[in-house]
């Protein structure tokens, strides 16, 4: 997934917006908010215009509301989460300068957005990490979403990935998917209910969300070749939980 990062001081506040507030400051507030809400919901005394208007500072009013909650969720898990900070701090070895010293993760490498696609997250080499604001359900599902994208930037870090390589790839997506979190019990029952097996459902949610994942890369022709490719990687891949010694959780 390309991403790209904008101005640290305008990650939650897009042009387009800032030139509407510029014109009616007060409009998306207070009563005056209350009352166009009120006209939108009823179609009482509102042209199209205004209607027209009212959503597009609707979706602002969202997406700010949504960027500062996924900017404070990040915040929170990159202080508290064991298995995000553990994660940092592997990246921080590998990610040291030519004297040997070990460099400071640099937190501005994770940004928040909102993304077209149906996905919660996603790495680019060169930007960092991208977390879709639009997409998360609470802080629990962004430090998943976290641990996931940082074990690919570790990947890059460790082995140059060759992203465009399908075994590349599915190997750092089964890698991402067991070792983040996102497929343990509690997680995959809540996502499939009484049809999550308990024996191999880790392995399954694994194999299925490498898989789907090596769909969406362009040197992937369908979902039989990604599938063929993530199980000609599987044995390697799935027993590899570098750094942790272990799957954690």
């Amino acid at each position: 997934l390309m991403i790209r990062r904008p101005p640290r001081s305008t990650h939650c506040i897009s042009s387009a917006a800032s030139d509407v507030y510029k014109r009616q400051p007060n409009s998306a507030e207070g009563f005056r908010w209350w009352r166009r809400t009120f006209q939108y919901k009823t179609g009482m005394g509102l042209t199209p215009e205004e209607k027209h208007q009212y959503e597009n500072d609707y979706q602002f009013i969202l997406q700010r509301k949504q960027c500062q909650k996924c900017y404070e969720y990040r915040d929170w898990i990159l202080k508290y989460s064991p298995t995000v900070r553990f994660m940092a701090q592997q990246i921080s070895k590998l990610n040291g300068n030519n004297n040997g010293e070990v460099l400071p993760f640099d937190e501005s490498k994770i940004i928040c957005d909102v993304c077209p696609e149906w996905r919660s997250g996603g790495f680019h080499p060169d930007l960092g990490i991208l977390i879709c604001q639009n997409r998360i359900r609470d802080k629990w599902h962004l430090e998943d979403t976290l641990a996931h994208e940082m074990v690919h930037y570790f990947d890059n870090l460790k082995w140059q990935v060759d992203w465009l390589n399908l075994k590349h790839h599915a190997c750092s997506e089964i890698r991402a998917s067991s070792l983040s979190g996102e497929c343990r019990f509690s997680q995959e029952f809540q996502r499939r209910g009484f049809g999550f097996q308990v024996a191999k459902g880790h392995q399954d949610c694994v194999k299925r969300r490498a898989t789907l994942s090596v769909m969406g890369n362009p040197n992937c022709k369908d979902e039989k070749q990604a599938r063929k490719v993530v199980n000609e990687v599987w044995d390697s891949c799935f027993n590899d939980t570098r750094p942790f010694d272990e799957i954690y959780r």
